[in-house]
């Protein structure tokens, strides 16, 4: 919390966090973006999704998922009657890696202070992490998403972090099968809504 202090970050609502984030030179991202991507939806939601770095979409128009990938993860949330607007959405870094590679560590830790006061600000009960950056970064952990989807982690205080498979993995796994990717992605947003439903959200 001293770190969030020492930057400026604590206090700050959603606007002035994405401020602070327009302007940040932390790491080597700053350097190729176009926009940088600080995240948007209801402030006040009980569900924040992190994804794991803008694409080439995002990075053009400044909003995250509003490429292919964030077609299908908007299909996901509608399966279960979850808008957009009811949540909110961000990324573990807020510009978009060159070539849309992973993020790096150096990049995420640089950038983490900004999801910190994101969350903090929110103060959601539930974050779901999609892919194995975010995941893997929050969890300070080497296991892989396959392993650690679909379960719940309970994380800085009471907040429960939920594990899912990137949207842009079910494009290239389109396999409805029972027990394949996208199949086990539909009962994993299932048993979120029932979590939120449980919390009275």
């Amino acid at each position: 919390m001293a770190d969030l202090f020492n930057q400026g970050l604590i206090g700050l609502n959603l606007s002035e966090i994405a401020e602070k984030v327009a302007s940040c030179e932390r790491c080597r991202l700053f350097e190729s973006r176009t926009n940088t991507v600080p995240g948007e939806g209801d402030e006040d939601s009980d569900l924040v999704i992190v994804g794991e770095g803008p694409g080439r979409q995002e990075d053009k128009q400044g909003r995250p998922f509003v490429g292919r990938a964030g077609r299908k993860l908007d299909d996901i949330l509608g399966s279960v009657s979850i808008a957009r607007e009811e949540i909110y959405i961000t990324n573990i870094v807020k510009c978009r890696p060159p070539e849309n590679r992973a993020p790096r560590q150096d990049e995420m830790e640089s950038c983490f202070p900004y999801l910190e006061a994101q969350l903090a600000t929110i103060n959601p009960s539930v974050v779901v992490t999609l892919g194995n950056s975010s995941t893997q970064f929050l969890l300070d952990t080497n296991e892989g998403i396959t392993s650690l989807r679909g379960e719940f982690f309970q994380w800085r205080g009471d907040i429960k972090l939920f594990p899912m498979f990137h949207p842009s993995y079910l494009l290239r796994n389109p396999s409805r099968k029972k027990g394949s990717p996208k199949y086990q992605t539909w009962q994993d947003i299932k048993t979120i809504k029932n979590e939120l439903k449980n919390q009275g959200s």
